[in-house]
Formats: structure tokens, sequence, C-alpha cells
């Protein structure tokens, strides 16, 4: 069985990584620093927006993925994967835009990430208790 929903939003978190994984490089260029930081607000933003992508989107795009497989109805596994990548997206944009400040972005985009592996698992729970309940 094919995961085309979740394949979607695994392309987009791709390229999130990409964008910010060269948002990274360019900073260790500037800096000439191969690891760690400077103590650039910046830099270290930039850093911390990369690492929070890899740290969250891994379990949420496995769990969209098992919950697709699973056969809980593609809408519901469509929306809490737009909640996850819009999410990411606005998390990164304020991390980098608040230079690792409070911004309202990233406040909100950690909210939907967290409301979307929240569903996730509320909706792998229910299918199982379905399906063996």
């Amino acid at each position: 069985m094919i995961v085309p929903v979740t394949g979607v939003f695994a392309a987009v978190l791709g390229i999130l990584l990409l964008v910010l994984s060269v948002q990274v490089v360019k900073f260790r260029l500037k800096f000439k620093k191969g690891m760690g930081t400077t103590g650039d607000r910046d830099f270290e933003a930039a850093v911390r927006a990369h690492a929070n992508l890899v740290e969250y989107a891994p379990l949420g795009l496995i769990m969209l993925g098992i919950a697709e497989l699973n056969g809980v109805a593609s809408g519901l596994v469509y929306w809490t994967g737009m909640a996850l990548v819009v999410g990411r997206l606005l998390h990164a944009w304020g991390m980098i835009n608040g230079s690792g400040g409070p911004h309202k972005a990233r406040m909100i985009g950690i909210l939907l990430t967290w409301l979307a592996i929240l569903a996730a698992a509320v909706l792998l729970l229910w299918n199982v208790w379905q399906v063996y309940g």
C-alpha cells in the first residue's frame, strides 16, 4: 500500500529542511565555523530552527504514515498533516525572524505542531481501538 498523503507532507518538509540547512551553511561560511556557533543570535536561531525541525518532523511523519497505512480516513490524515507542516513553517519563520527570541509565529508554530502530534496519536489510538477493541 502507498501513502500519498503522507508522501506529499514528507516532500514539503524535506524541502523546508534543505532551506533551513542552507541558512545554517551561510552562517558557517560567513563565520568560518564548521561546528557550533559564534554566539551570534541569528546564527544560533538558524541552527535551532533547523534542529527543531529535525526533532519534530520525523515523529509527526511516522505517525501520519502509520495512520494512513492503518486506514485512518485520508481527510483526517490530510488535515493533521497540514497542521504539522504549517506549524513547522511558522515555527521556523518565527525563529529566524525573531532571532531566536519570542515571536508570535514561533509560538503558533509549536502549538500547531503539538496539536498535530496529539491529533495523530488520538487517531492512531482510536483506529486501533476500532479494529481490535
